[in-house]
């Protein structure tokens, strides 16, 4: 029960701020180097994202395995990391390890989890993704917290603002929560209709029409190198400096904008590795390829050039 309550004590920080979705970084064996992944983990927080989802998308989360998974959050615990700040990725193709992998984050203390639909079946029913949730709620037990992960453009299934409201309403204390990732801000909106349901959206592009609606922040990849811009938007949206956030908002679009025509995970973590001088910020796991450190290099020119963009990661 005492772990239970941890998680549950610093739900209210999580539901307030920009949440990254961190990286990965990988050795030259492709082994997780847990250093850097603290290391990244603390200069976050420390640039103002109120809390951490590993092994989300950004996170290569289908490349690594369960207990790797286990391993690295036991790192951040170990190093001193809030386990109330972490919400981490555990959605899989089947309940049976689902469960597994949930149980273990919250028995970590881990605020919530991030969970997938099932994926490998597609065009299946609304109906049989409410079987699939109602069964992995029973498998982990009634002190479930699941965030609902969205993202159709990378799994093809999704979770219907239908879907996720009936899940909501039949499963309040278990299912707290959504991220969107789906790119459509009409989904976007429909999904804040839920009432009681907690919706992260899955960029900073409609930030401050999210916090409008009543988004407590959103869960954003490009946290990974832009973290400390992005929590400025919020933060003087929420002094009610809207003239100052707007401008910085149209600054910090821009550059999402433009490491999205990029591979975005191979892109940022070349950007770490050139701005922390560990090339092996640059690895990722297959079927993912590397940036050259020559294409990182003209995109670090073009983020400095089209948005006065610089990484320092000093701290690191």
């Amino acid at each position: 029960m005492a772990v239970i309550l941890r998680g549950q004590r610093h739900i209210d920080l999580l539901h307030r701020g920009i949440i990254a979705p961190i990286l990965t970084p990988f050795d030259d064996d492709l082994s997780v180097v847990s250093s850097l992944f603290v290391a990244h983990a603390k200069w976050l927080i420390e640039q103002g994202c109120a809390g951490i989802a590993p092994f989300g998308t950004t996170g290569e989360a289908l490349s690594v395995g369960i207990d790797e998974r286990i391993a690295a959050i036991e790192a951040l615990l170990e190093s001193g990391i809030d386990a109330g700040r972490l919400i981490p990725g555990t959605g899989l193709s089947n309940v049976a390890d689902t469960a597994r992998l949930s149980r273990a984050c919250l028995d970590m203390g881990c605020a919530g989890v991030l969970t997938l639909p099932p994926f490998y079946f597609k065009d299946v029913s609304d109906d049989g993704l409410y079987n699939y949730f109602e069964q992995l709620i029973t498998a982990i037990g009634s002190d479930a917290r699941i965030y609902l992960y969205h993202i159709p453009p990378v799994a093809i299934v999704g979770v219907s603002p239908t879907l996720a409201s009936r899940l909501h309403a039949d499963f309040p204390d278990q299912i707290v929560g959504i991220k969107d990732s789906s790119g459509d801000w009409n989904n976007t909106r429909a999904l804040f209709e839920i009432s009681g349901l907690v919706v992260y959206p899955g960029s900073e592009l409609r930030l401050l029409e999210a916090l409008q609606l009543g988004a407590p922040g959103c869960i954003t990849a490009t946290a990974n190198v832009n973290a400390a811009n992005i929590a400025r938007v919020m933060e003087l949206h929420d002094q009610g400096n809207g003239v100052a956030a707007n401008t910085l908002h149209e600054t910090v679009k821009g550059l999402r904008l433009t490491l999205q025509e990029y591979s975005p995970i191979p892109a940022q973590k070349r950007l770490l590795a050139i701005a922390s001088g560990d090339a092996r910020w640059a690895n990722v796991r297959p079927p993912l390829v590397a940036m050259s450190d020559t294409d990182g290099r003209e995109l670090q020119a073009l983020l400095e050039r089209e948005h006065g963009f610089s990484l320092s990661v000093s701290t690191m």
